[in-house]
């Protein structure tokens, strides 16, 4: 326990720093605070990404879902997922980056506003942007498990710490802190996710050589690409499909399309995505420890003993516990902390600066004898995303008192409704010229409806179909095909090429 609480005293002091860092080189700017001054190298913008995009879900919940439903949850959540992030940074990044540049734009919604000359689609998109808040949740949850079981503090304590750390220096050094922040923690995450893959060589070759035979003697449907008893991953389109359509629509996060407007040129875009490629499939591979933990521990070590409720969320916890000697252990759960903050930044500079920058402002100069100049809106936005960032650490907080049993569930429900919802003005905007505004403000509440009616209602309204509408990522693969077919349509047939 001194160890751990060493060691991430010591990682508190190196990230504190670095956001100090981050807080000299903003200088009050609140441009600076959004998206820095476009002047990030390739290399450490490429890690940022990878880091951003992995983050809890990767390290700490992910292992529990493949634990439970074998290849065929690695499939979706892995290969899948890699492989449509990656299709979709190509697509969207250099074009977006172009105009980003041109317009000068901040966010996603400020892009989008002025991609289509209308504050009220920005303002559209910042209300749907709250829905961020869940994956919020997802990440503070995901930090405080792993706090309670190394630091030996209450939930409530692990929460305060959380979110007292990030939250200050996040509030000072904007997407600065944030970058070089994520510089240090995604150099963390790669030596340990070394060691851990190195784990399973060891679990597979020492531990349990017949782990393969086992697993499969045990349930054979664990080592098939879909697992038809499985509630989440049961077919072809659970799996394969719409891991791919999810991991396309994800890049539309706030956090991870806006890493094109740290740079100066397309150039730089190209090689970061380059570096984001190796580092994230690096991570991806992380998910098997859902596979060698069948070879250490059994699922009553997965039992809340306060609850009695089987917790999938604890896998990688436990299975680090049973593999590593407790010093080792210290050090990865010290990491595993950094890889869920790497994301918990990022996320909290893009929602505060939407809902500050997008929202409030835009809707204070709609108002009649309301119209304030850049200099004066940016100001308040800083001023504001202050008092925003305060609020949300607040409001996560209290849900997390009580988190969701799932926690991986609640995020993706959350968040993959607002990837949907912006698609069609992303794709569009860096694919065709023109701008058919109602068209596509009308096809992204459409697939914002699609993806939360499926998976609220799906099942009562579909009784006889087999898709399994209780998996997020299902839901949200048939809004983005509902919604990119008629977008890529009509740009076709009225939009002119760019």
């Amino acid at each position: 326990m001194i160890l751990s609480w060493t060691l991430f005293i010591i990682y508190m002091i190196g990230t504190s720093y670095l956001g100090w860092l981050g807080y000299k080189k903003t200088s009050g700017d609140f441009r600076s605070f959004a998206i820095g001054r476009a002047d990030m190298s390739p290399l450490v913008v490429g890690i940022t990404l990878a880091t951003s995009t992995a983050s809890a879900a990767t390290f700490i919940i992910n292992p529990g879902f493949v634990y439970v439903d074998g290849l065929a949850a690695f499939m979706h959540l892995g290969i899948g997922a890699f492989a449509g992030i990656l299709c979709m940074l190509l697509i969207l990044s250099f074009s977006f980056r172009s105009q980003g540049d041109a317009f000068k734009a901040l966010t996603i919604p400020d892009w989008i506003g002025k991609r289509y000359k209308s504050s009220g689609f920005s303002i559209y998109f910042a209300l749907v942007n709250l829905l961020s808040f869940a994956f919020v949740v997802l990440l503070v949850g995901g930090i405080s498990i792993v706090m309670q079981k190394q630091l030996g503090v209450s939930n409530v304590t692990a929460l305060a710490i959380t979110l007292i750390f990030v939250t200050t220096y996040v509030l000072f050094g904007g997407t600065y802190a944030h970058v070089y922040t994520n510089l240090l923690q995604g150099v963390l995450m790669i030596v340990v996710s070394v060691v851990i893959i190195g784990s399973g060589v060891y679990v597979m070759g020492y531990l349990k050589p017949d782990l393969i035979t086992f697993i499969g003697e045990q349930n054979p449907k664990m080592l098939m690409v879909y697992n038809d008893e499985s509630v989440l991953f049961k077919d072809h389109f659970s799996t394969w499909i719409s891991g791919f359509l999810i991991g396309s629509a994800l890049v539309c996060q706030p956090h991870i399309l806006t890493k094109a407007l740290y740079v100066k040129n397309n150039r730089d875009v190209g090689r970061y995505i380059i570096v984001f490629a190796f580092v994230y499939i690096f991570f991806t591979a992380l998910l098997l420890a859902g596979f060698w933990a069948h070879g250490v521990i059994s699922p009553e070590q997965l039992v809340d003993a306060e609850t009695g409720v089987f917790r999938q969320d604890l896998v990688m916890t436990v299975y680090l516990q049973e593999v590593f000697p407790d010093w080792v252990f210290a050090i990865i759960s010290v990491v595993l902390l950094a890889a869920a903050m790497s994301t918990l930044d990022g996320l909290l500079v893009g929602v505060s600066t939407i809902t500050s920058n997008d929202l409030i402002i835009n809707g204070l100069n709609k108002m009649p004898g309301k119209n304030m100049s850049e200099r004066d809106s940016l100001r308040l936005a800083g001023r504001m995303t202050h008092v925003i960032l305060i609020v949300i650490a607040i409001a996560v907080f209290i849900v997390n008192l009580d988190p969701p049993r799932l926690l991986g569930i609640f995020g993706q429900v959350g968040v993959y409704g607002l990837v949907i919802a912006a698609v069609p003005p992303l794709l569009y905007g860096v694919l065709f010229r023109n701008s058919p505004l109602v068209a596509l403000w009308t096809l992204s509440v459409v697939g914002l409806g699609i993806h939360f009616i499926l998976y609220f209602n799906g099942s009562a309204l579909f009784p006889w179909s087999s898709l399994a509408f209780s998996n997020p990522g299902v839901t949200a693969s048939i809004a983005f095909i509902a919604v990119v077919i008629p977008t890529l349509l009509m740009g076709v047939l009225i939009g002119k090429k760019k």
